[in-house]
Parts: structure tokens; sequence; C-alpha cells
């Protein structure tokens, strides 16, 4: 009889388990016979971007044609079409192509005044979101969640799946390091969808003085947490291929550091490295590049470090767990710790304890042994606002 090690039979379960199915999949946007009776006759607001998409055709352009009233279209980071870079001022303006006033919820204004929501019945959420916490869509969620239970205003969520849906892991946000890029009590990794997210935030309270917003949910059909969903589109300028979206919650926190993750190259999030860095043999410059990396980091320098793009394929994709062994190798061999991290890493962490433990030299077990109970704590949390099957746990051979 054939015997297999844990390997094999781990890589066995992740093939038939974490498969592809985006052929079955039918995301909230494309129901719209479910959706049409609840904004026909009714003044409408979009929160949207690039991939609020129909097929090929824009969320706001299909709806003009079926005759609803929309009012206002809200931008988030990276804007309507998402052509601005991470970080960048987005402006509000008029859209060419229809004419609808543009209001940006980036920068000083992330929050829809009352003025903005002025005439309006309902605000439609539909959003592409790649399930780590400090990627700001859910921040500006949150932000428009808060507006419309102020308001009084029914909040629909044309709900998508969540490509990082199928695990959870990472430290959890202590509040004192609450920002844009961590609002909420969640780790890294939270495994929901934004339809899911949402129901928390209501549950949970987190609206200012625990108000609760008027939620309706248009669920993705044929969607499980261990689906493996292929996005249609960046959701972002600089996560433009699934290799950097998986690879995307680990190594974020080095935008917290001295080290480049790619912007102003062709991988984006699929390398990291610096000038003179001591390891690796990969090499790449980043340029600016108008509307997705306006002088990124290390801008114009040749810097040494990995390429990751195989370890996100063959490996990360379905392990169900970020990764800190580039972060912590990345400081062993650093000759200028004192300038390794940046103001930006705590509040991307969630707090000081994982810059503390690197810095002490702990291993990526150690570390991780410190975040596990508020990780348990917060998965029991979780379980009670999910609205798709969960994922099949996998153990993961030592």
């Amino acid at each position: 009889m054939l015997k297999y090690n844990k390997t094999y039979i781990f890589f066995l379960l992740s093939f038939f388990l974490l498969c592809d199915v985006d052929a079955k999949i039918i995301v909230g946007a494309e129901q719209t016979q479910t959706y049409l009776p609840l904004i026909k006759n009714k003044n409408i607001a979009l929160v949207v971007n690039q991939t609020s998409l129909i097929a090929k055709k824009h969320l706001v352009d299909s709806l003009l044609s079926l005759q609803i009233k929309i009012i206002n279209i809200f931008a988030p980071e990276h804007g309507f079409r998402g052509d601005h870079s991470a970080g960048e001022k987005v402006n509000s303006t008029i859209d060419v192509k229809t004419g609808l006033p543009i209001i940006s919820l980036y920068g000083s204004h992330k929050k829809p005044t009352v003025d903005d929501l002025k005439n309006i019945d309902v605000v439609i959420f539909d959003i592409q979101d790649v399930g780590a916490r400090f990627y700001t869509y859910i921040s500006t969620l949150h932000y428009v969640m808060e507006a419309c239970a102020e308001q009084n205003i029914e909040l629909i969520i044309l709900d998508r799946p969540n490509p990082n849906g199928h695990y959870v892991d990472g430290p959890v946000l202590d509040l004192k390091f609450q920002s844009f890029v961590g609002m909420h009590p969640v780790p890294v990794v939270h495994g929901m969808t934004v339809g899911e997210y949402a129901q928390m935030i209501n549950g949970e309270k987190w609206l200012n003085n625990g108000i609760q917003c008027n939620l309706k949910i248009i669920k993705v059909q044929n969607y499980t947490h261990d689906s493996m969903y292929k996005l249609p589109v960046r959701p972002s300028p600089n996560l433009p291929t699934m290799e950097a979206i998986y690879l995307y919650p680990s190594l974020c926190f080095f935008e917290g550091t001295n080290y480049s993750v790619g912007r102003g190259t062709n991988k984006p999030f699929e390398c990291v490295g610096k000038p003179g860095n001591a390891i690796g043999d990969y090499h790449f410059t980043p340029k600016s590049i108008p509307g997705i990396a306006d002088h990124p980091p290390q801008e114009g320098k040749d810097c040494k470090g990995f390429l990751l793009s195989k370890f996100a394929n063959n490996y990360l994709k379905g392990s169900g767990k970020i990764y800190l062994f580039c972060l912590i190798d990345m400081y062993k061999n650093d000759t200028a710790k004192t300038k390794f991290f940046n103001d930006f890493f705590d509040k991307l962490a969630g707090s000081d304890q994982l810059r503390k433990h690197i810095t002490e030299g702990k291993s990526e077990g150690e570390i991780r042994s410190y975040w596990k109970k508020d990780l348990e704590k917060f998965k029991i949390i979780r379980k009670k606002y999910l609205l798709y099957r969960d994922f099949t746990l996998i153990i993961i051979p030592e």
C-alpha cells in the first residue's frame, strides 16, 4: 500500500479544496433583478471604483441605462477610475463620461457629510476588497455606514468574493494604534467579504455611539470561503496580479520600512529589496509611473532582494497564513538596523509588538504565539457574521 507524507497530503487537499470556481460565481452587482426593485424611483448615491463592474460594463453605466436616478458618486482611495497612486490626494470632480459629480472619500474628506447625502434615499456600496486590514476600502465602508446611520439612509452592499477569504491570520489591532489603515480590532487577514465585514461593524457596535446602519446585502451566489476567486480587474494600481494579491498581507509590512516592495516596477508586491541589501539575488529599479507609482520608495536606485511570485503561486496561495520570514531575515541581515523601521510600521502592524519582537530577535514561531490568543477570540466573533460557508481547516505540515 502506498504511503504519503504529510506534505503530499497537504497539497492534495489544497488542490481539491482551493480550486478556482470563478465560472460559477455570480457577484452581487450582477443580480440586478434582486436589487432593482429596491432602488427604482429613488435617489441613489454610489460608492464605487474601477472594480464595480457587471461583466465588462461599469455599474454606473448599467444603472443609468436602466433609468436609475444617480445623484452622486463617492470615490475611495485611488479614485473612481482607479488611476491614483496609493496615498495620492483624490479630488472631487465631475465624471467626463456621465456628467455626474464625483465626491472623494479620501484625504481630509473620508466621511460623507450631511450635504453630500442631501436628498439621497439609498446608498450602494460596490467595491472589490482584498481582505487585508490595512487595505483602506473597509475603512471607507465604516465611514459610509456611519454617515448612512446618522442620516437614516439605507445602505445596499453588492457583495463580492474575498480573494484572501480562505484564511484568518496575523496580529489583531490594538485600538491605541487605530488609523485609516486599521480602524477595527481585527487581524491583518480577517477572512470576510465586505458584506460580512459590514455585519460585524454593525453587530460589534463599532460605529460612533454604537449606532446601527440599515443594511441590505446582495449575496454572492455559489461562493464559499474555500473558493479561490480570480479577480477580473486589478483592485488598485499596485495589485495587478493574483500573485501580488496573495503576497500583499505579508509584504505590506515593508511599507513601514526603508525597503521597496516593487512599486514603480512591473512586479509591485511581488518583490522586495533595497540598495545595498545584504541578501537576495533579484535586482529591480523603481521608476515614477503617473497614476500608479508617483515617486515610489527608492526611485531610480538599483534594489537588491527577492522575487516572490513563484512562492505566491506554489505555496502561499493555499497555505492559510501570512509569512514573516522575509521581514525577519531582511532585518537580521540589515547593516543599518536603526533606520530599518519608519513611523508607519506600527500602524500597519496594529501595535508596536511586532516591531519590538523583531528587534528582540524572536523567531516567527515565537512571534506568532503572541497573537494566537487574540486571533482565536476574533475567529469566534467572526463566525457570527458569516454569510457563506466557512473555509475548511487545513493543517500545515511542519
